[in-house]
């Protein structure tokens, strides 16, 4: 098992790599996540997302039983990097009708449109709203309708991307 010492500062590219390298090796992704995303040193669970974000689909599929924790995770931080790559890894992982939490959906509807978000949260929000709402027609008329309403003036030009391959259909 790795150590905090490994991830507790500021790690390089590099660094990170080698972290991810070694994890890969032991192939424990869910023993790695459980030790030190949920940490409440901020950095310490910000560079344990950022490793496992080097991971494979397949690889990340390990922490596909942590989906809520993860979602859970992203909701109750105050560390927008800690909020942005737990969103990241949730939305590389599988997401059946099922696992449709309201409290995500409506954070991911609040959060997309906030202009004073970061873009990168802006997007996954977007991207995960996307994907909750397919399940449920009358809810992605729900959010075509908000992002009509978006006054796409104060968005990023990503934001303004993401939006657009929704309402035209062409957003898989």
């Amino acid at each position: 098992m790795m150590t905090n010492e490994r991830i507790e500062g500021t790690i390089s590219e590099l660094a990170a790599q080698e972290v991810y390298h070694e994890l890969k090796q032991s192939n424990d992704f869910v023993g790695f996540a459980r030790q030190f995303i949920f940490s409440p040193e901020h950095r310490v669970a910000r560079n344990a997302l950022w490793v496992l974000t080097k991971a494979s689909d397949e690889e990340l599929s390990q922490l596909q039983g942590m989906l809520h924790e993860l979602t859970a995770l992203a909701m109750r931080t105050g560390d927008s990097a800690v909020r942005r790559l737990s969103l990241n890894i949730v939305l590389r992982l599988k997401m059946e009708e099922d696992d449709l939490r309201t409290d995500f959906l409506d954070f991911c509807l609040e959060h997309m449109a906030d202009v004073r978000e970061f873009p990168g949260i802006q997007s996954l929000c977007l991207k995960l709203a996307f994907r909750m709402c397919q399940f449920y027609p009358e809810l992605m008329e729900e959010l075509k309708r908000t992002l009509e309403a978006m006054e796409m003036d104060y968005y990023t030009p990503a934001i303004k991307c993401v939006r657009n391959k929704i309402l035209s259909g062409k957003m898989k």
